[in-house]
């Protein structure tokens, strides 16, 4: 039996705008809504990296980064 769970991946996403708290914990929840994702969240003293923890066998990192590009932030994919 296979299982999608194993098969994780992370993605960094470089967010160009200043995000406070709330702006963050908002992203952090849209970014959950989409299916694959595992962890989404920031790390302290790096507020305009967005680590997402997802699954590439249910979701893609172009998706997640459009998910933030729609969130209306201006944004892009940086390498690990």
């Amino acid at each position: 039996m296979n299982s999608h769970k194993d098969n994780i991946s992370d993605v960094m996403i470089h967010i160009n705008e200043p995000l406070d708290a709330a702006a963050r914990a908002s992203l952090e929840t849209a970014m959950r809504q989409i299916e694959g994702v595992v962890s989404p969240g920031f790390n302290p003293g790096k507020e305009h990296l967005l680590i997402v923890a997802f699954n590439p066998d249910v979701t893609h990192a172009s998706t997640l980064l459009q998910r933030v590009r729609a969130s209306g932030y201006s944004a892009q994919l940086v390498s690990m």
